[in-house]
């Protein structure tokens, strides 16, 4: 396939639970301009335009579900809005990568392996050429209502990129979809331009005739499809995942207690959300702020004593225990060893 395929066997385990800056843009966008509130929105982790900027910015996959939900509950057609809302570029590279080959199906084959540069690996993108075309896409999201708007996005993305990519009006020749028949599916027949869609089917599909999947792209240009997968591959290597609600409540807390001001209120504050919300978004992932503090404490601890040029006293005082029995007391708890143990 050539050298600008060799990084995609590799993994990167820090972007697999992420996706894209501009597909969560897009998400978010679609969602303000349908209702959704700025302040629900801003609550979500990395969707403020300082985190959006550049692709090499990772955002957690819980943040675009979190998106997804708020606008498939906002207003009907979600999916469609938001496939509507994406012309070509808008996903930058892999929008490219989806058009520039010899064909559709060479280009969809050739782009597979760089799925990740959109969103997270668990999000199935499956491809079946057998004479005809068929694009297969599996969302994590569990919501079912959530996940009948991911899907009918997704495909009806693959229908746009087709069209544009080919320059002519392609019409699938099968859509089957996962969820059951909403009362009134006209919109989706329009969207797809095709009379009948299968619902409760196994897999969500769409189905392109081998005229359209092997017809020459007048785009093609495999120079720049050769730069574009270079650009993946580094863009893959380079990524950088933004902390999600609870790495950045730890973070936080750890410099809270370094400052010396480890109230639940002082966090709550650099987090810029109330006491009351972070302690359910704890809660919703499955711990407390007390259960946090003294893991935070406990790495603290260890750290200091490690370094070994402060007191037990010194080390308690700074992490606000009331003197160094109360340490000791829950350096034990923790290890099961005295402090000492931790000294260099």
């Amino acid at each position: 396939m050539g050298d600008g395929f060799s990084k995609t066997d590799q993994s990167f385990p820090g972007i697999d639970a992420t996706a894209s800056t501009q597909l969560i843009r897009l998400v978010r966008d679609v969602a303000l301009r349908s209702g959704v509130g700025a302040d629900e929105v801003a609550a979500v982790p990395g969707t403020d335009d300082a985190v959006l900027t550049g692709e090499l910015n990772r955002i957690p996959l819980n943040s675009l579900v979190r998106l997804w939900e708020l606008l498939a509950y906002a207003r009907p057609g979600a999916g469609l809005a938001v496939a509507a809302a994406a012309p070509l570029g808008t996903l930058t590279t892999w929008d490219y990568l989806v058009t520039t080959g010899p064909t559709l199906a060479d280009a969809l084959r050739s782009a597979q392996p760089y799925h990740r540069l959109v969103t997270a690996a668990a999000e199935g993108f499956d491809l079946s050429d057998d004479g005809e075309l068929t694009v297969g896409f599996r969302t994590t999201a569990g919501d079912p209502v959530v996940a009948a708007a991911v899907n009918e996005y997704v495909l009806a993305y693959y229908l746009r990129r087709a069209r544009e990519a080919t320059g002519r009006p392609v019409r699938p020749t099968r859509v089957t979809f996962g969820h059951a028949a909403p009362r009134n599916h006209k919109a989706l027949t329009e969207a797809f331009y095709i009379a009948d869609i299968e619902f409760d089917a196994p897999a969500d599909t769409i189905t392109f005739a081998a005229a359209d999947a092997t017809a020459p792209l007048p785009r093609a240009d495999p120079m720049l499809a050769g730069l574009l997968r270079s650009h993946a591959d580094l863009v893959l290597a380079s990524a950088r995942p933004i902390p999600g609600p609870l790495e950045a409540f730890r973070i936080a807390l750890d410099a809270a207690i370094t400052a010396g001001d480890p109230s639940l209120s002082t966090v709550a504050h650099r987090l810029a959300v109330s006491p009351r919300t972070l302690q359910r978004q704890l809660a919703e992932h499955g711990t407390t702020w007390r259960h946090e503090f003294d893991l935070v404490r406990y790495e603290q601890a260890k750290t200091l004593l490690a370094q070994g040029h402060l007191t037990t006293a010194a080390i308690a005082g700074r992490l606000g225990f009331t003197d160094d029995r109360a340490l000791r007391k829950a350096f034990r708890r923790w290890s099961g060893a005295a402090p000492s143990a931790a000294r260099p």
